[in-house]
């Protein structure tokens, strides 16, 4: 079987960015499969004035499509980087023969080529679901225009319709899904979360050394590595950093990234006197070099904006820091606070951060016993449900049933 894999940010370990999609076609081929990528690339080196480059990455041939993107793009920006590989993308999909698509979002209109293809060339396709688009979008006010997010509605209805099977990557997304369009309910079957690469993280014996960074020595350590944009409540880190501050001088937040909203961050930091106290802001690194960082620091984080909507995300960062055993701190309800409460793998910060909140987590961290509990448990979690190996497993489960 040849699978055409539809995702507009396809990134290699060397690079910044999430690699499900390098990790699942890398294994698709170890397990018999052909993988050919259609993605986008901001290097603009190799294409000599051509449209496309190819390359061939462990096995997955890859056409890279040069269209320069940032999170921190304006929203017109974005929508036109979107527009334009909707376009480019859907050409080349008609050129490209294969068994199946898999289209991942976001965005949304990542499903718009291969539902073209299913109606003009008859190939079936799986279609993804990262963010539950556009429901998130409205959510955060992205889109208020009442006719804009009716088109929208209509768009993600009839990309699930036609789809031979929806894949969510959490059971909150599958419920979104589900309590919108129930008559999809069989097609959502299969959840496919975000993935703890287990022997990329625990296979790095090498940290950093904390001290060259912050100073000193910190006696806990809290690691947020991702987007510094809209939707990742940064800002409230630098307020849980700011309560702390008076309480322990050696609990440290170090935070590593780009993003629309960093500059922003860096001058709350400053504003708040925290800045290069206990919290340290750096630039971004390589998915290779996240377990360098990952077994330096006592836990990981992965926050949120207060919307409901968000609580159903299936952060990477999540998964990482489970795959290097390290607890996750979060301040969102949803599955990943349940799966801390059931599993004991980490601490859910309320959003109203109070003097009373920073303290407890100041006592969380002190309890040496209680995080090495949480480390082990991580650990495990990672390995029995968040595997690559799972993830794999479960896809070839919807391929065998196309």
């Amino acid at each position: 079987m040849k699978i055409i894999y539809l995702h507009q940010y396809f990134k290699k370990p060397m690079e910044n960015g999430g690699t499900r999609s390098y990790d699942l076609s890398t294994s698709f081929v170890r397990r018999g499969y052909e993988v050919e990528v259609i993605t986008t690339t901001s290097e603009i080196s190799g294409f000599d004035g051509k449209k496309w480059r190819v390359e061939e990455v462990d096995g997955v041939t890859v056409n890279y499509l040069y269209l320069p993107y940032d999170n921190s793009f304006s929203s017109m920006k974005r929508i036109r980087v979107f527009l334009l590989f909707l376009w480019y993308s859907l050409v080349k999909l008609l050129m490209t023969k294969g068994d199946v698509v898999l289209a991942t979002s976001t965005p949304l209109t990542i499903g718009i080529p291969a539902l073209l293809k299913k109606m003009i060339q008859g190939t079936p396709y799986i279609f993804e679901v990262r963010d539950v688009w556009p429901e998130a979008v409205i959510a955060i006010g992205a889109i208020q225009n009442k006719l804009v997010q009716k088109i929208l509605y209509s768009l993600e209805k009839l990309i699930y319709k036609s789809a031979v099977a929806i894949v969510p990557l959490s059971t909150d997304m599958r419920k979104s899904i589900v309590s919108r369009y129930p008559q999809f309910e069989q097609k959502t079957n299969v959840v496919i979360e975000n993935i703890a690469e287990v022997n990329r993280f625990q296979g790095c014996t090498d940290k950093i050394l904390l001290e060259g960074i912050v100073g000193f020595k910190p006696r806990f350590s809290i690691l947020y590595a991702g987007t510094f944009g809209k939707v990742n409540g940064i800002h409230k880190i630098i307020e849980l950093a700011e309560k702390t501050l008076k309480i322990d001088k050696e609990l440290v937040f170090i935070l590593v990234g780009s993003g629309a909203e960093k500059d922003m961050i860096t001058k709350l930091a400053q504003d708040k006197n925290v800045l290069n106290k206990n919290v340290f802001l750096l630039k971004s690194i390589s998915k290779s070099e996240l377990p360098l960082w990952y077994n330096a620091v006592s836990m990981g984080a992965s926050f949120v904006i207060d919307i409901r909507e968000l609580w159903a995300n299936s952060a990477n960062k999540f998964f990482d820091t489970l795959a290097a055993g390290k607890p996750i701190l979060i301040n969102h309800e949803g599955w990943q606070a349940q799966a801390i409460c059931s599993s004991n793998i980490g601490y859910i910060l309320p959003f109203n951060i109070t003097e009373k909140i920073a303290q407890s987590f100041v006592d969380y961290s002190l309890n040496s016993k209680l995080i090495a509990e949480q480390q082990r448990n991580a650990l495990k979690l990672a390995e029995d449900k968040y595997s690559l190996q799972r993830a794999t497993e479960n896809y070839l489960t919807v391929f065998g049933n196309i």
